[in-house]
């Protein structure tokens, strides 16, 4: 076979070219084509999805919260104010752009850069979605910002309403605050509807019914062009926010300023329920706050002034306090002995002041003794050493722990607030656990009188009042009484009574104590305080040690009217005062004005003047 000419060989070279060419192009023609197709139809919607949101912008409209009254429903005590966010929408700038839009935020709102930069994080910089970086701001700052909005891209000022407390003072304590959720709370809440822009209840009643409170925020959405600025023509389409629900409080306000007045500016409690439904008419705790400083410019700064405050304002000390009940306690110890029978109340144990037991001295609290005494004159008279042998020799630990379960010692109430302690009833079992040691007879004199392991918190003993009262229930102490709506104020839900503890304690065996807590009153160690004739009333005095020889927590807790044909006209009245304050035995004199102002309707200072205290009138 003859071999190729020179000129064949360039031909077929050529040809092969050609052909390679030809193939290289129809591949990549191909490819492009389904490129193509992959692009228009088959991804098509997710880059629809992808350019819609970034021409798209999609703003919060803040929802109203709630508004909240006390029982009367008249005049709210927590309200909404118009007020404006500032947000960025980082997407639509590149870093340097960002840093300079933050430096100049930051001199307008007066706040570091660091700050804003820590509500903008990196992990946000891709986001075309507008990222809330400061609220609570002014009107005249927002003006100042609209104003040059050359310097400011990226930079929108929606309406984002701030709660105003009418009402400050020791009604903080009950409402509690809201500020803006951070990411560890938004960690937990987010699949519960939350996001970043949602202002959440820190504390109080704002805390534990946020999400009745909250409403559900709307949604405004508009078209923009590259610049981000919006297209005129493109309509714009809104989801409307739907209002908090309204909620309406037990609390009294009238009630509630009378006790905040009688306590006065001493570290300690009061608590004003009534026994037949659980509600609470008034809970005061000494020292509080103003929620309002939490908003402008000087919120953080504020906010740890009463965080590292020593009085510990935060701290509601109605059921996040516990201490040595002391000799109201001795209500619960009666209880016991006359159920159990186990020492006829009519035989006498002599006080000599002091006794003997175990090589150590077991005082009374009376250094010369009170003589002989049987069970109603020990009760009130407060004889420690009569209570300190029933308890020792006749109860015993077991029996009086078992009957401190029963009246909810040791455990929460279930009031509706958040962050209540449990207080502590001690055992020979805890002991054993906690410090490797046995219990002791002096152990169980001490609890006997209310000292010693035992605490408990202030509403679990006007809970022990109102068991006696109720001759064996319990109610849960509550403070919303109603959830109305924000348009009509028609009520939705209304809380009805809720017992949660119940006893078998024979009534007589509370008819008694009753008694008893009456002569504390009429024959005992409150004779010459509870002065008020407006009411006849019935408690129990306490001087809980801590110590220190010139200061003792002065307790006081006692209902009225001693005798009423119907139980809803009967209020427990708790007032507890810390040994931090100087020692005066406040804590009945406190009891005696808000008894007396409760059932005269009298303000504190008309009851102060009536009841002819001319030394709290200067």
């Amino acid at each position: 076979m003859p071999l190729p000419s020179g000129e064949n060989k360039a031909q077929t070279l050529i040809r092969s070219r050609i052909l390679f060419l030809g193939i290289v192009m129809v591949l990549s023609f191909g490819v492009y084509t389904a490129y193509l197709f992959s692009l228009q139809i088959i991804n098509g919607s997710i880059y629809r999805a992808r350019a819609e949101a970034i021409a798209r912008r999609e703003l919060p409209i803040h929802a109203q919260r709630g508004e909240i009254y006390d029982r009367n429903y008249d005049v709210p005590l927590v309200l909404n104010i118009d007020s404006f966010a500032i947000d960025i929408i980082p997407g639509e700038l590149d870093k340097k752009e960002l840093d300079a839009v933050i430096e100049r935020l930051s001199d307008v709102l007066e706040v570091s850069t660091e700050e804003l930069h820590d509500e903008l994080p990196e992990a946000y910089y891709h986001l075309y979605q507008p990222i809330e970086v400061s609220s609570g701001v002014s009107f005249e700052k927002i003006a100042y910002i609209a104003e040059r909005i050359e310097n400011f891209p990226g930079v929108t000022w929606p309406n984002k309403p701030i709660r105003s407390y009418l009402e400050s003072g020791s009604i903080s304590h009950i409402i509690g605050y809201v500020g803006d959720i951070n990411r560890e709370e938004l960690q937990v809440l987010y699949n519960q509807g939350y996001n970043l822009q949602t202002v959440l209840g820190k504390d109080g009643i704002e805390k534990e019914y946020d999400a009745i409170l909250r409403g559900k925020d709307g949604k405004r959405f508009r078209k923009v062009d590259v610049s981000g600025r919006r297209i005129e023509e493109e309509e714009q389409r809104e989801i409307p926010p739907e209002l908090g629900k309204n909620l309406v409080l037990t609390v009294d306000r009238g009630i509630q300023k009378l006790s905040e007045k009688a306590l006065g500016k001493l570290m300690g409690s009061v608590i004003v329920l009534k026994p037949a439904t659980g509600e609470v008419l008034a809970l005061v705790s000494y020292p509080w706050y103003d929620p309002n400083v939490f908003y402008g410019d000087r919120a953080g700064e504020e906010y740890t002034r009463l965080a590292l405050d020593p009085g510990f304002p935060f701290l509601n000390r109605t059921i996040q306090s516990s201490y040595p009940p002391a000799s109201v306690f001795k209500i619960l110890i009666m209880t016991a002995l006359l159920e159990e029978e186990t020492f006829p109340p009519d035989k006498q144990i002599t006080c000599e002041g002091k006794m003997l037991y175990g090589g150590r001295i077991f005082n009374c609290w009376k250094k010369t003794g009170h003589g002989p005494l049987a069970l109603y004159g020990a009760f009130a008279e407060s004889c420690d050493i009569y209570f300190f042998t029933v308890g020792r020799d006749y109860l015993g630990i077991d029996v009086i722990a078992d009957y401190a379960k029963r009246f909810g010692f040791g455990q929460i109430s279930g009031i509706d607030l958040p962050g209540e302690t449990s207080g502590l009833v001690p055992t020979p079992q805890w002991k054993e656990s906690v410090y490797n040691a046995g219990w002791r007879g002096g152990d169980t004199m001490n609890t006997s009188i209310g000292q010693g392991y035992l605490i408990v918190t202030p509403i679990q003993i006007a809970n022990m009042v109102s068991m006696v009262i109720n001759e064996g229930t319990i109610y849960k102490p509550h403070l919303v009484k109603e959830i109305r709506d924000p348009i009509s104020g028609k009520t939705i839900e209304r809380f009805d009574p809720d017992p949660v503890f119940t006893s078998s304690i024979r009534k007589d065996t509370f008819k008694k104590v009753q008694y008893a807590m009456r002569k504390v009153i009429v024959d005992g160690t409150a004779k010459v305080v509870i002065t008020t004739d407006a009411v006849e009333v019935a408690g129990k005095t306490g001087t809980g040690e801590v110590g220190l020889s010139d200061r003792w927590h002065s307790w006081f807790a006692a209902y009225a009217p001693y005798k009423s044909l119907d139980p809803e006209d009967r209020v427990v009245v708790v007032v507890m005062v810390e040994a931090t304050n100087k020692w005066e035995w406040w804590a009945p004199k406190a009891a005696n004005i808000i008894l007396h102002g409760i059932f005269s309707d009298q303000t504190y200072e008309e009851a102060v003047e009536d009841l002819n205290l001319w030394y709290l009138s200067n």
